[in-house]
């Protein structure tokens, strides 16, 4: 895209992620992001039903009356969007690459952080960590944000998750909400997610085109894998293959879906050719119901 539709496609953005906040993902996000402890607020007269475990007995013993800590929850958390930014997230066979729907799905989850009070920072990575931001607040930061997203143009092909997932893990404090949008066209990472789910909340977002589930019957095809550049031409007219095709992409969902539970990881599931708002609504609820 060039700057003029980068600044149209932001704004669409903004339009879209906000009106979705306002009246959805607002509160579903509220309700599952609590926050990570309480703090002392002040202290009050005690009044019947309260819990005698929250009397402050210095003030009690100076004041003459009873009185108790009162405690608000620690709202404020920081959200980190790390998202895979290598090449064989710029294919995409309807209207949107992968990219551009992580863009859209990254906004959505910024604007639902900022309502809340919360921090959102940014990484971009491919084979290595190509872009940090680090946590702010505010929309202004969050539309710098997407703009990052929709500009960025990676300087390695690659996918290397486990990396991205290392220095998240160093920039981050604990406790931090991590939403990791990728193809997951990757290995030899589980070892890290699970490190990573010990110390934060990590959701995985898992970006599939149909093309690459399903291989339509359009006869001769030269397919290149666009991270290492190699090739091939397969005859799709071939029942046999487009089943072979499409049951090693049902195994190859099996797995990635069992390494998720393993690691202690939720993840949701987005088609690009499909909403990505109902499967995210999808996962706050079950989310929520389990907490």
């Amino acid at each position: 895209m060039d700057e003029k539709e980068i600044l149209k496609k932001i704004r669409q953005i903004d339009i879209f992620s906000n009106r979705l906040v306002n009246t959805v993902f607002g509160g579903e996000y509220e309700s599952v992001f609590k926050g990570q402890g309480i703090t002392f607020d002040e202290v009050r007269e005690y009044q019947p039903g309260d819990e005698i475990r929250t009397i402050d007995w210095n003030v009690t013993a100076r004041m003459g009356q009873t009185y108790i800590k009162k405690y608000v929850e620690e709202r404020e958390l920081v959200m980190m969007l790390l998202v895979d930014m290598s090449a064989s997230t710029a294919f995409g066979s309807v209207s949107e690459q992968k990219a551009e729907i992580a863009a859209e799905i990254a906004a959505l989850l910024a604007f639902s952080a900022i309502k809340n009070n919360d921090k959102v920072g940014l990484i971009c990575f491919t084979d290595s960590v190509e872009h940090y931001v680090s946590p702010r607040k505010g929309k202004r930061h969050v539309l710098r944000v997407v703009r990052d997203i929709l500009r960025f143009q990676p300087r390695y092909s690659g996918t290397d998750i486990s990396m991205g997932l290392k220095f998240a893990d160093q920039v981050l404090k604990p406790h931090s909400v991590v939403f990791l949008i990728s193809d997951f066209m990757d290995t030899e990472y589980q070892k890290r997610l699970r490190i990573m789910s010990k110390h934060h909340s990590v959701i995985a977002i898992v970006l599939k085109d149909r093309r690459e589930i399903e291989f339509p019957n359009v006869g001769l095809v030269a397919l290149e894998d666009t991270e290492t550049g190699e090739r091939m031409v397969v005859d799709s007219r071939s029942e046999q293959i487009r089943e072979l095709y499409a049951e090693r992409n049902r195994q190859t969902s099996a797995v990635l879906q069992q390494e998720f539970r393993s690691s202690q990881v939720d993840f949701v599931e987005i088609q690009t050719d499909e909403s990505y708002v109902i499967p995210l609504i999808r996962f706050f609820r079950q989310r929520q119901a389990r907490s």
